[in-house]
């Protein structure tokens, strides 16, 4: 059986990602010529909208070989603002290159996408690329990785010069040349520091001063690269072509082979949602295990349906080639899943992680059609892209006549604009973004509801609502016997209860919460399922009512770099934000500060920064979490619908005997 891989390639933006991956394509013998990013003819940009910005906007999937290794590639978005893209990548990879560039060394998004590479276990190996641009300095990013992402970083080459002087690289586990092997030998004794932390064996020769010979420290490494202990570090120059064989000899060498079980039963996960204009909706799928053929009826797990694929296809960029069949450890597009997700599990889905959060959109903007008779088609659009991003989180209000969509930043509003002209021929225009404020629970309380009229109708039931940890989202159970509720009905309160807290007392999602059923009742005769739907509303925000609930705003880490003379107005700006920093370093005339600051009051920062120093600032953010709002903040978000607190409303507006603007 041929050896398989399936790897992603991240980075922050500008580090040189999608050229690696030309250059790769090239070098293996998949492409012909190099395309370029800046031109718009790279191979994994074949969108309309990327060849025009010259940016990743969508993540690709392509295929190469290399010494009679078969990778699949996943080229990422490296902007922020398309996270979200990089985020259901992860689901599909086996291991991953981070690419950092030996210019700038370690940016926020570079962590971002460390942390997430972290949480997935992913086995990464780490490619510093631009070795060759002047200035760069391979000890300070070396010490930049170390010190921001993890300490036991190992480079498995010395580079020959670095600027402009730069040539090539030795692998330090090869044989080297007699006027290099002093370079070679000083590079495996901190291989062998780094790899003895976690291998006693290698810690008492390291203390006995005992020599271990380079390929048996290769061995060792490959075996900590694949348990997430240990980090192979390539040096390289994309645009230049130098370094490009090491690394894909690297890839093959310390990245893992997928996983070929074929024999066994069927677990996979959907990674992607594309709309094909001539064959439908086609669901990207990594197979964990099992295999899937043409006519082969799916069970997707996650939606409780079975469904028939009609048609497997291999993804190269923008091109398919039909296969039939999609096996253990591939990835493929499969055609007739039209109830599928991004995200969805099918089979039995014991071979899958699921991906930490790296996408959370801070923006709220509303969706304009410049031409009103438009507005139903663009409805549709961005409902078929909602599907395809569920990060946009796509609210459609029909009586209020509102299309409300959530985005990372302007230049994702930028690309969507021209993405929904380029694909459904409808100009858009959004509002100015509002900050997506949160509510959590001020104190605990209980929230009680008695829907037992107007008839028929019969539903009781009591909360217990609580504040719980930052960061931990709905937490729910319920305490009660199935003698006073059955079950069936219990099931509807807990499918209701995340929906009753998407608008809280000032009209935000409510997040880290405990929500306990603490008391409910059903009558033999007059309960109806959906008088739990009308009723959990009312009590949980009867509880929320009595609990309070207060403001939650999104913070960013920041970096910020000016030239010298500006460092005291930044620092007055900072505190004026309500931001913190750390102590600022002054380096060759810069002056650079890191910390935090709200979004909601840094949100055109950047802007006004740059006008300031004459474009030689530089202000680099990242989310890192939700914070409670200074006392007295005030931030509400109109209701949409009628408000369950107003129970004689509400009731009518549930059983759509009034509408929410009568």
């Amino acid at each position: 059986m041929t050896s398989l891989r399936n790897i992603g390639i991240l980075a922050h933006v500008d580090a040189g990602k999608t050229t690696t991956t030309e250059q790769i394509l090239f070098r293996s013998g998949r492409i012909r010529s190099l395309g370029r990013v800046d031109d718009g003819t790279a191979h994994t940009d074949w969108l309309d909208v990327e060849k025009a910005r010259g940016i990743s906007v969508k993540s690709a999937v392509t295929r190469f070989t290399w010494n009679h290794h078969v990778v699949n590639l996943i080229d990422t978005p490296g902007h922020v603002d398309f996270s979200a893209e990089v985020e259901r990548a992860l689901f599909a990879l086996d291991g991953a290159i981070l690419v950092v560039s030996a210019a700038e060394g370690v940016q926020p998004h570079t962590e971002t996408l460390w942390h997430a590479l972290s949480a997935m276990h992913l086995p990464t190996l780490i490619y510093v690329n631009k070795v060759d641009r002047t200035g760069a300095s391979l000890a300070d990013v070396l010490r930049d990785l170390r010190t921001t992402l993890h300490p036991n970083i190992v480079p498995i080459q010395v580079p020959l010069g670095y600027g402009p002087d730069f040539s090539g690289c030795i692998d330090i586990f090869s044989e080297p040349s007699e006027h290099q092997s002093a370079m070679v030998d000083e590079a495996l004794v901190n291989v062998h520091e780094i790899l003895a932390e976690n291998d006693e064996s290698l810690l008492s020769a390291f203390i006995e001063g005992r020599a271990i010979p380079p390929d048996a420290l290769k061995h060792r490494l490959i075996s900590q690269a694949a348990e997430g202990l240990a980090f192979p570090l390539a040096f390289g120059s994309s645009l230049r072509g130098i370094g490009i064989d090491e690394l894909m000899d690297a890839m093959i060498t310390y990245l893992p082979e997928a996983s070929q079980a074929v024999d066994s039963a069927l677990s996979g996960v959907v990674f992607k949602i594309e709309q094909d204009k001539s064959h439908g909706k086609a669901a990207y799928v990594r197979l964990f295990a099992g295999s899937i053929r043409n006519r082969d009826s799916v069970e997707n797990q996650t939606r409780a349906v079975v469904e028939k694929v009609n048609q497997i296809r291999e993804i190269d960029g923008g091109h398919y080639r039909d296969t039939g069949l999609l096996s253990a450890g591939d990835v493929g597009a499969l055609y007739g899943l039209g109830e599928a997700h991004v995200g969805d599990v099918l089979g039995t889905g014991a071979h899958f992680s699921n991906v930490h959060g790296l996408s959370v959109p801070l923006l709220n903007v509303q969706v304009i059609p410049v031409n009103a008779e438009d507005s139903q088609r663009l409805v549709f659009a961005m409902q078929e892209l909602g599907l395809e991003d569920p990060t946009l989180a796509v609210e459609w209000h029909p009586l209020e006549r509102e299309l409300i969509i959530s985005v990372m930043g302007t230049i994702q509003l930028e690309v969507l604009e021209q993405l929904v002209w380029d694909r459904f021929g409808i100009a858009i225009r959004f509002s100015e973004p509002s900050v997506i404020y949160k509510e959590t629970p001020h104190q605990s309380a209980y929230g009680f509801v008695s829907y037992t009229m107007p008839k028929p109708c019969w539903a009781i039931l009591r909360f217990l609502i609580e504040p719980a940890e930052p960061g931990s989202g709905l937490v729910y159970r319920a305490n009660v016997r199935t003698e006073d509720l059955l079950q069936r009905y219990q099931n509807e309160v807990e499918r209701r209860v995340p929906e009753a807290l998407e608008q809280g007392l000032y009209g935000w999602h409510v997040t880290d919460l405990r929500v306990t059923l603490v008391e409910g009742q059903h009558h033999v005769w007059h309960t109806h399922p959906l008088d739990f739907v009308v009723a959990t509303p009312m009590g949980i925000m009867d509880g929320l009512k009595n609990a309070g609930t207060d403001l939650l705003e999104p913070i960013l880490s920041y970096r910020l770099s000016v030239p010298e003379e500006f460092g005291g107005r930044v620092l007055n700006d900072l505190a004026i934000m309500r931001g913190d920093y750390d102590n600022p370093v002054i380096t060759n005339g810069r002056f650079t500060v890191e910390g935090t600051v709200p979004l909601a009051t840094s949100i055109s920062y950047a802007v006004e920064l740059g006008m300031l120093t004459g474009g030689r600032a530089v202000f680099s953010s990242r989310y890192k979490e939700y914070r409670k709002c200074p006392p007295g903040t005030v931030a509400t978000r109109t209701r949409l619908g009628v408000n369950p607190l107003d129970t004689a409303r509400y009731i009518l507006y549930a059983r759509s005997a009034l509408s929410s603007d009568s």
